[in-house]
């Protein structure tokens, strides 16, 4: 077993368990002292209330930005506003993911119905298929790390790593390609897996989701005639900058921010800055993770009184300025070394290719 390249660096800066003087502080391949039993009853009752009228109150709010983002961004029409609107509206459309997000879990309300529909308007807003993502996502929490069922930036086998020629290995550890890997993904799932978000009888789905699955295909396919329909009103230039291009930053938020809580095969927290009350606190992962259906809002004090169970299994994100600039470090320093893991043994970690951008010379018959 090569050593845990994305656990951490000799400063607690990596991506995963904290250091201590430069050695481990426990053996992450070993189960910890306590037992997830033990977290939820560290969790005060009220943390576990969902409230639609509160998580209503945010669909509202991120709307209402959203709109007014749009508005003044197409009366004003001006090329040296359009960057700053590309990113904030992108980062607003991070935001509503994120409460889909929270629709699929079940975490919006005790209302199935109001949490699906609330979800597909939404995630069909910004091109999501709702089921389809809601059931792999499920996928994802219940395997995290687990090599052949993780759904979320699957850790590549060795062998499957070997067989990607030059150029799939560019685009998948070369920033910022990468960040744009999301839509991909949905059509196409991880090299190695087969299957569409799409498809109803792709293998990500029972036979009884199917129908589910179909729905939101229909409510994405929609939205997609809905924006063909606004290019041919309006001109496909206006199209694109008021949806297409946020569109894009949207997509590089998620990759970005779904890579940094779930890559080097452990999940962990993170701070970003001023960002964190706009996507909702997603950054506090460790016990969304643990409990998907905790509401958002209530996150930031479970977390707290989750951590003295968790002890020194729990890594403190280190504090962002306004900004989370100090995450992108993480991100370029991980795509480098964090390339796949031993086709063997029950606990794996990452290990690096040094040749890995190396053309390798056609084979001779």
């Amino acid at each position: 077993m090569s050593p845990p390249n994305s656990m951490a660096n000799a400063n607690g800066d990596g991506n995963g368990v904290l250091m201590n003087g430069g050695r481990v502080d426990f053996d992450p391949s070993e189960a910890p002292p306590f037992k997830i039993a033990d977290i939820r009853a560290a969790i005060p009752p009220h943390c576990w209330v969902k409230n639609p009228w509160r998580s209503m109150s945010y669909v509202l709010r991120d709307a209402i930005v959203v709109l007014g983002f749009a508005f003044a961004a197409a009366k004003l029409d001006n090329w040296a506003l359009w960057p700053l609107y590309w990113v904030a509206q992108g980062t607003m459309f991070w935001a509503i993911f994120v409460l889909g997000h929270d629709c699929g879990h079940g975490s919006f309300s005790d209302s199935r119905m109001l949490n699906n529909v609330v979800g597909h308007i939404l995630h069909s807003s910004i091109l999501v298929p709702y089921h389809g993502w809601r059931i792999s996502h499920k996928t994802h929490h219940q395997n995290h790390g687990n090599v052949e069922k993780d759904e979320s930036w699957v850790p590549l086998p060795e062998k499957v790593y070997k067989e990607l020629d030059t150029s799939t290995k560019f685009m998948r550890f070369t920033i910022p390609l990468p960040m744009f890997a999301y839509p991909v993904y949905l059509w196409t799932r991880s090299p190695g897996k087969k299957g569409s978000h799409f498809n109803p009888y792709s293998d990500l789905f029972a036979p009884h989701e199917r129908q589910a699955v179909l729905i939101s295909t229909l409510c994405w396919t929609s939205m997609v005639l809905l924006l063909l329909y606004s290019s041919f009103l309006f001109g496909f230039l206006p199209v694109l900058k008021i949806y297409g291009l946020p569109y894009l930053i949207f997509v590089a938020w998620l990759d970005m921010v779904t890579y940094l809580h779930h890559h080097g095969l452990t999940t962990v927290d993170r701070d970003y800055g001023i960002i964190n009350n706009i996507h909702h606190d997603i950054g506090t992962h460790v016990i969304h993770h643990l409990f998907p259906q905790i509401p958002h809002y209530h996150l930031i004090e479970a977390t707290k009184a989750a951590k003295p169970v968790l002890g020194k299994y729990y890594r403190e994100p280190k504090k962002s300025g306004a900004f989370p600039w100090h995450l992108f470090g993480y991100l370029v320093r991980s795509l480098g070394e964090d390339h796949y893991v031993s086709d063997t043994g029950e606990v794996v970690f990452y290990q690096s290719d040094p040749e890995i951008f190396t053309f390798s010379k056609p084979k001779s018959n």
